[in-house]
């Protein structure tokens, strides 16, 4: 006689989280897009004289093999290599003296330039 049993999967933690402030701005954003954008695409890139910065920009559609996370009403569509680099990440919206903008709090993140436009980041590790 055999006995099958089922395990319950656990969600799988996002990549990418947001703060309520970011979620709000980027509905906001969306909201006035007219539905030209489904979310925001996410990534990073190599440049600046901390070797790297983040990238955001419009996402019409997912691309092949990127990840999609769903927070509070906000698709955000992952490059897949910058998935290694983000995984941990949480996306804020803040207000400054002089204007506004999305900040990466990073637990990959080793440093950042003077300006913060650019960080080093290395990439998780996996868990065991």
């Amino acid at each position: 006689m055999s006995e099958t049993t089922t395990r319950t999967r656990r969600e799988r933690p996002k990549a990418v989280r947001l703060t309520e402030a970011a979620a709000a701005r980027m509905r906001e954003i969306m909201t006035n897009s007219n539905g030209q954008y489904e979310g925001v695409r996410v990534g990073v890139t190599n440049g600046g004289c901390a070797g790297m910065s983040y990238t955001m920009d419009y996402a019409e559609h997912a691309e092949p093999l990127e990840e999609v996370v769903e927070d509070q009403g906000v698709k955000i569509f992952i490059d897949p290599k910058a998935i290694l680099f983000l995984i941990g990440t949480e996306m804020d919206f803040v207000h400054e003296k002089f204007g506004s903008r999305f900040v990466f709090n990073n637990p990959n993140q080793t440093a950042a330039c003077g300006c913060g436009e650019s960080v080093s980041i290395t990439p998780a590790k996996a868990e065991n």
